[in-house]
């Protein structure tokens, strides 16, 4: 990473202020992602039985791609009785709504990548998954301590380039630092369509003396 440059020479007490910047990309280590879908029927009992069907083959779809048992979250349904709970007319063309959601939390991006393509085998079995974006799957990466020490060396070193050009700039050298800054990380998504690539980011302030 090339180093940014600053900023400010002080010739009076013979300082220069440079940043130094360091970015890179890394891959998501963790990803939840909920699988939510909605039956409707005027029969309860028909209503109930489709979606513990329902629930079954998206569990089972899951186990298929690699996802272990442990990793998925069946949730409690969620019903609406369009007749009791609304105003107007009962002329609905269904009364019950159920609502119901299997989520994976897991570390397997490749997997759940791979999931993601396959999610026609569902809509061959009748499910349509909803979509939006609290339907959306959230990649998270947890692993910036491990990184932190080396992006901090990075963007010092970057600083430090940045300083002795400027100085030489001015027939002078860098000596020690006065002074330091670390700017706070960064993580987001690389760009909109690949959300399990992050960007980090950080930048560093550095203000070192100079010897003329």
């Amino acid at each position: 990473m090339l180093p940014v440059a600053v900023s400010q020479f002080k010739s009076y007490d013979r300082t220069v202020e440079v940043k130094g910047l360091c970015e890179r990309e890394v891959k998501a280590d963790k990803v939840i992602w909920p699988l939510s879908y909605m039956v409707m029927g005027n029969d309860l009992s028909s209503v109930l039985s489709e979606t513990e069907e329902n629930n079954a083959s998206i569990v089972e779809f899951l186990k298929s791609g690699g996802i272990d048992a442990s990793c998925i979250t069946v949730a409690t349904p969620q019903i609406s009785d369009k007749f009791a709970s609304e105003y107007g007319n009962n002329d609905r063309v269904f009364r019950y709504l159920m609502t119901n959601i299997v989520t994976v939390c897991t570390s397997d991006i490749d997997a759940v990548l791979a999931l993601q393509s396959r999610q026609d085998e569902l809509l061959k079995k009748g499910i349509t998954l909803t979509t939006g974006w609290q339907a959306q799957p959230q990649f998270k990466f947890e692993g910036l301590n491990d990184i932190k020490p080396e992006m901090i060396e990075e963007a010092t070193a970057n600083a430090k380039e940045a300083a002795r050009k400027l100085a030489e700039d001015s027939g002078s050298k860098v000596g020690k630092i006065k002074s330091a800054v670390q700017g706070t990380f960064s993580i987001e998504d690389r760009d909109s369509n690949t959300p399990s690539i992050k960007k980090v980011r950080v930048v560093t302030y550095v203000c070192y003396y100079i010897k003329h």
